[in-house]
């Protein structure tokens, strides 16, 4: 039987966003641990499924791509400890270090807040600068990825932040100046509490990655 999220795992989130300080952690570290526990055993299942039409990433495991709970709060006016959320980016990157260096499958586990998404966040100078010269060569390519069907069902559009203006080196006019005002290129999928802790979600999960997995090929291939 496939691995699921747990209602506690739910609850957990739930309570620590009303909860984020340290003593109220400390009190319910056994729950934090099952909770994440919960979700790490969800993730390996997961790589396993992506892997069945993704061998690139086929190599990590879950503690290659779960994201820490506790926040960086040096440089931030936000000063709660934990994050609210538990999430993972599972890419085909050889080390952790480098796992927002190429287009993969992310995953936010946040009650209201859950999503599955992939593509590349605000890219490098020299990943951009790739990723913009393969769309004014190839842009047919990019089109038919996002307005194929099952990418239109599950993300509706490509999203991103875009430049006000035309990138340096192309025209205003360009014909495809819409992609090429992209700062991040992203697919999104937004969920719904109630898929979070059912028996489906983890083939839900598959689905929405395989649809994804284009975009993120297209990408991919301009980091190389």
């Amino acid at each position: 039987m496939a691995v699921q999220i747990e209602k506690n795992t739910i609850q957990f989130l739930k309570d620590i966003a009303k909860n984020n300080d340290r003593d109220w952690f400390q009190d319910n570290k056994k729950k934090y641990e099952e909770a994440h526990q919960n979700f790490t055993d969800f993730i390996d299942e997961l790589i396993l499924s992506i892997s069945s039409f993704d061998p690139s990433i086929g190599h990590h495991r879950a503690k290659d791509c779960v994201f820490r709970i506790y926040r960086d709060v040096r440089f931030s006016k936000n000063k709660d400890p934990y994050k609210t959320n538990f999430g993972a980016h599972i890419t085909s990157a050889a080390k952790r270090s480098d796992i927002h260096s190429r287009a993969g499958y992310y995953i936010h586990l946040e009650p209201g807040k859950s999503m599955l998404a992939g593509g590349a966040y605000m890219p490098a100078k020299d990943w951009i600068k790739n990723i913009r010269s393969e769309i004014d060569h190839n842009a047919r390519e990019l089109k038919a990825i996002v307005n194929n069907a099952d990418f239109k069902k599950y993300f509706g559009e490509l999203s991103g932040e875009k430049l006000k203006t035309a990138p340096r080196d192309y025209p205003k006019d360009h014909p495809e100046i819409e992609l090429l005002r992209h700062k991040s290129f992203l697919a999104v999928h937004n969920l719904d509490d109630k898929k979070l802790d059912s028996p489906e979600f983890l083939g839900h999960c598959a689905q929405v990655y395989r649809a994804l997995k284009p975009l993120d090929d297209f990408l991919n291939k301009c980091t190389e």
